[in-house]
């Protein structure tokens, strides 16, 4: 119970001096900017994994409508250079994509430890991830003029497929490059001491 100025108990408790009020209520803060802190590193560690596996399905599709994309005649994707380069850069952005989604966890089959510690992003992984990035938008820069110049003159089984085939592409390009956004900024908060 608080007490008057006079010494007479009044039945109410005596408020909080003003450092603990503000030492309790900095505390909440500090722990939940800790909190969110942990949260974004989480998010910053799992999300290149999550990424690739989505530039693996969608530069296989890409891949897989464009082989398939055989017609007859003048309607295959072989008799044009600018779809061959689209089918090669697509079987390498698979592959690639595939290796470093599964990087961690042969890794850690091999150590048994924490697939999420074990990745540290290095110099490698960003340089990939923007070299297949920069490869799949060149090939995708070859692929649309003579596609959209095709769509002009007919509109056919073919073309659809090439089309499909090439916004399967460009996702991944953009998966990628998000990719290689994060793998940078995880590289440039990197301490090499």
């Amino acid at each position: 119970m608080a007490t008057t100025l006079d010494g007479k108990a009044n039945g109410l408790r005596p408020p909080l001096p003003l450092h603990t009020a503000t030492n309790l209520d900095g505390s909440r803060r500090a722990t939940t900017s800790v909190v969110h802190g942990w949260q974004r590193e989480d998010l910053l560690e799992k999300s290149p994994l999550v990424l690739r596996a989505l530039a693996t399905v969608f530069s296989f599709l890409s891949f897989i409508l464009l082989v398939s994309n055989k017609h007859g005649d003048w309607m295959e994707f072989d008799h044009f250079q600018e779809y061959r380069y689209l089918v090669s850069v697509s079987a390498l952005a698979f592959v690639y994509s595939l290796v470093q989604s599964m990087r961690p966890h042969i890794h850690r089959f091999r150590e048994s430890g924490d697939p999420m510690t074990v990745h540290s992003p290095g110099i490698g992984d960003f340089i990939g991830d923007q070299l297949v990035s920069y490869l799949l938008i060149s090939a995708l820069s070859a692929a649309i003029p003579i596609t959209n110049r095709m769509r002009r003159a007919v509109v056919n089984i073919f073309t659809d497929s090439t089309t499909a085939s090439i916004s399967m592409a460009f996702l991944a390009f953009v998966v990628l490059a998000f990719c290689a956004i994060i793998t940078g900024f995880k590289l440039s908060k990197q301490s090499y001491f």
